[in-house]
């Protein structure tokens, strides 16, 4: 599939869940987050996703959060449902009434933990993208999930006409450059600090957790790469470097990005789900000590920082448990 039929944009922010200090959704924080991220130029915004905090949420709260993000983009922007199970009744189940809910994609993550072989992996992918209409984008991130989806794989995997895109987490980008001469298939970086080098060799964009902060960069990143001018890209890339190890090097960038969202006043509490806690002493003393090096973001003002380690110590037990099995 080429860029000119991307279903998706390009600059996607894989955004993060804001909870109260009790760890139940905070609505209101929801709807203004994601209202500001439209505001700032985002093509999509995908919920339920890793920084949303996917395997902690229900099933009622990853489709009321497509609802919400539908009433609030109001067509400004692609909301994209990442809330995936690694049971693939379970996922097909749940990307179905993501479709009812009214969302314009799937990102379908490996299954993990029980880590299957490629075939299992591919038949899982493939039952999921039969399921519904939504164009499809893979997830493959074997850091987390325990296994890669191999090359080969993904070659089977793109002949399925609702599977268009991949979100790499991988980093191989000779593999992805390998993918993008072999296949139609679109690819996201999932890594913040791969955005630029898989925007370089063909990527069509990002699904960027420190775009929950900062997406004007990468709206300015993107551009600039369409216009063909690396060296404007380049220098947005430079100006997010300390920004990006700030939200991707100390702890999960959920805690990271949820801690400075709420330093900046921009979400009522950085309080994330168990077994997530929040930064310790010591590494929340990282994070500062980062975001003090950013300068010259576009759209970003530290000014006002107001890092709250007490409020994001701990993490908390919602009143209703997941329904991951």
């Amino acid at each position: 599939m080429s860029s000119e039929h991307n279903p998706f944009g390009q600059v996607l922010v894989a955004m993060v869940t804001p909870m109260n200090a009790d760890g139940e959704v905070d609505w209101p924080s929801t709807e203004a987050l994601m209202a500001k991220l439209v505001d700032e130029g985002v093509d999509g915004i995908v919920v339920t996703g890793t920084t949303g905090e996917t395997s902690t949420l229900t099933d009622k709260e990853k489709l009321q959060l497509v609802t919400v993000g539908k009433d609030v983009a109001a067509g400004k922007a692609k909301i994209i449902t990442g809330g995936g199970s690694n049971e693939t009744a379970h996922a097909i189940e749940l990307y179905k009434a993501s479709e009812k809910a009214g969302a314009d994609g799937a990102m379908v993550v490996t299954p993990y933990y029980n880590k299957p072989t490629q075939a299992g992996i591919l038949t899982h992918f493939r039952l999921i993208a039969d399921a519904t209409d939504l164009p499809v984008i893979l997830y493959d991130i074997p850091g987390r999930t325990g296994v890669p989806i191999r090359y080969e794989t993904i070659l089977r995997a793109a002949k399925h006409p609702n599977i268009v895109a991949v979100k790499d987490a991988k980093g191989d980008l000779m593999e992805v450059s390998r993918v993008l001469n072999e296949t139609d298939l679109m690819y996201f970086a999932g890594d913040d600090g791969n955005a630029l080098p898989t925007l370089a060799i063909g990527g069509v964009g990002m699904i960027s957790v420190t775009a929950n902060i900062a997406p004007e960069p990468y709206r300015i990143m993107v551009d600039a790469v369409n216009r063909g001018s690396l060296p404007e890209a380049t220098e947005q890339h430079r100006l997010l470097e300390p920004l990006v190890r700030a939200t991707m090097t100390h702890v999960p960038g959920t805690v990271a990005t949820k801690y400075i969202l709420h330093g900046l006043g921009r979400i009522t509490s950085p309080r994330v789900r168990l077994p997530l806690v929040g930064p310790e002493d010591d590494q929340a003393a990282v994070i500062e000590a980062d975001v003090y090096q950013v300068s010259g973001v576009p759209g970003l003002d530290f000014s006002n920082f107001r890092p709250d380690r007490n409020a994001a110590a701990g993490g908390a037990l919602p009143k209703v448990a997941g329904t991951t099995r």
